[in-house]
């Protein structure tokens, strides 16, 4: 279950409505929950994990995330973690958003500082998430790196590469080998983004097929808002969803996350419908009333941040 989704960026839950539908999760079986330092999604999770504290029940394996380069905020990102969270151990820490190997590079203070802290009994396992496929790669040479979190769906919507040219939009396949190098080094695998961000999601089970057939992929992490999204998951994986399942999206509209936006222009020359602008902070953003939902502007985004919510 990925957090990301009942955070500010997206649906902005309530505390009380979060943190109940993780609890109901956790008691349907889901049993491997991600979040991040910059999600902000610590405040849904204490109370859900205290519950369980408080029933005796077993807690969930735990992932974060930092986007913090250097040595001493990415520390600080990880005792920030397990203060909030009251835990004595993340079991799985991950550099955020690796965005290639140039990156990586420029925050290897802060992959020092996971390493250490591995080594203190802070964290149980270390590693990266990213969108490109040289990262993934890359992960895969370095000895302390325990998993790999690579963004990857059937559509191939968000994969990204940096080559001797530049960044570029990358593919399924490539991704697909750039995993399957990390497997051959014994790395740890879950996968991302299954839904491109919601844009696939109307192809549920075949999103879901694909993304659970892929080498030495352990876990796909599934954001959920809703109850309704908890049961669908978990009837998918207990093999009784409805083979014509298909959620409804009827009420869901496009969006840009102004997070990750990058006001590159791209999505704008690509709607046919001139429905996205500049806004105030020179973002793109979305004109629900002009927006016929073809979802053109989703592929062409460098960056995912066009989803459907």
């Amino acid at each position: 279950m990925g957090t990301l989704t009942m955070g500010f960026s997206q649906k902005n839950l309530s505390i009380e409505e979060g943190s109940s539908i993780i609890r109901y999760a956790v008691d349907c079986g889901i049993n491997f929950l991600d979040t991040a330092q910059y999600y902000d999604t610590y405040r849904y999770l204490k109370p859900a994990l205290d519950s369980l504290r408080t029933d005796g029940a077993e807690l969930p394996y735990i992932c974060s995330k930092t986007l913090e380069p250097d040595y001493e905020s990415a520390k600080a990102a990880v005792l920030e973690c397990l203060d909030e969270l009251a835990l004595d151990r993340i079991d799985v820490f991950l550099l955020h958003e690796v965005r290639g190997c140039a990156d990586f590079e420029n925050r290897l203070g802060a992959w020092k500082a996971l390493i250490d802290l591995k080594a203190e009994g802070l964290i149980g396992a270390i590693g990266i998430s990213t969108h490109h496929v040289d990262a993934c790669v890359y992960a895969s040479t370095l000895d302390e790196c325990d998993v790999v979190f690579p963004l990857i769906n059937k559509a191939g919507l968000g994969i990204r590469i940096c080559t001797d040219e530049g960044d570029r939009i990358g593919n399924r396949a490539e991704m697909e080998r750039a995993i399957d190098i990390c497997v051959e080094e014994d790395m740890g695998i879950f996968t991302m983004k299954a839904f491109g961000g919601g844009n696939l999601v109307e192809d549920y089970r075949d999103c879901l097929d694909y993304a659970t057939s892929i080498n030495g992929n352990s876990c796909v992490m599934v954001g959920m808002a809703s109850r309704d999204e908890v049961d669908a998951a978990i009837a998918y994986i207990d093999d009784c969803l409805d083979a014509d399942y298909r959620p409804d999206v009827s009420s869901k509209r496009l969006m840009i996350d102004q997070s990750d936006c990058e006001a590159c222009g791209t999505c704008k020359e690509r709607c046919v419908s001139q429905a996205i602008y500049w806004n105030a902070n020179g973002l793109a953003s979305i004109d629900a009333g002009k927006c016929v939902r073809c979802g053109y502007c989703a592929p062409v985004c460098p960056v995912r941040a066009i989803i459907l919510l």
